[in-house]
């Protein structure tokens, strides 16, 4: 099966998704969650990429970014994830991948979804079962977005901006989005685009999107979505 097209059009929003090859792990220790953060941090100055939300798992990375440069994102994915694996080989004693092939990523062609993807990713380890409140858990954005940790690496994307009209406010209004969980059908349509790599939005929006970049928007699969992050 062909690869779908890699659409990374400057300051368009992006979810971003990067797995362990065969599930495998790719954070063991603390010191491993530090060490990537540090070079997304480098990296994503470098490529010119503004990243507003973030979790780690043990085998998953999730980002929302925004791009600044056309096809900056894969530059930061590419930058970061070779050099990650050198660090993750060199302390473990391996050699070869670690990463499942390319990165999975979707275009948020409509702002009311971005919030979404905030939560989409802040509550993937309530989702796991790993805590149970998204404060819990230490290696995600969460407490920055949310409680107002101090972070070089977190720029406030503009809806989240709309929330309010100062930190404490937009910081109220977004603890209160975690009040409840993300409904199925919405599940499902950002699991869809991701595994498309396509877009998420409106039908209209997508095409709306679409039309302005040159791009093509893949035929839905029927069903449920096979990747399920």
């Amino acid at each position: 099966m062909p690869r779908h097209q890699r659409y990374c059009p400057a300051n368009v929003p992006q979810h971003v998704v990067q797995r362990g090859n065969n599930h495998q792990l790719c954070f063991l220790e603390q010191q491993d969650f530090a060490t990537y953060l540090t070079y997304l941090k480098e990296y994503k100055e470098q490529c010119h990429v503004d990243i507003h939300a973030w979790v780690l798992m043990s085998n998953h990375v999730y980002l929302l970014c925004t791009p600044k440069d056309e096809m900056a994102t894969s530059l930061l994915m590419q930058s970061v994830g070779r050099k990650y694996v050198r660090y993750f080989n060199t302390r473990y004693q391996r050699c070869g991948t670690l990463w499942e092939g390319r990165f999975k990523s979707c275009l948020i062609a409509e702002e009311a979804y971005v919030l979404n993807v905030y939560r989409y990713i802040e509550l993937n380890p309530v989702r796991a079962a790993m805590v149970q409140r998204p404060e819990h858990y230490f290696w995600s954005s969460y407490s920055c977005n949310a409680l107002g940790r101090s972070s070089d690496l977190v720029t406030p994307e503009p809806v989240y901006m709309a929330l309010g009209k100062n930190d404490a406010e937009r910081q109220m209004n977004y603890k209160i989005l975690f009040s409840r969980v993300l409904a199925e059908e919405e599940l499902c349509s950002i699991r869809s685009s991701l595994q498309q790599c396509s877009l998420l939005g409106s039908a209209v929006a997508q095409k709306d999107v679409a039309a302005k970049f040159g791009l093509s928007i893949p035929k839905q699969s029927a069903g449920r979505p096979r990747y399920n992050p």
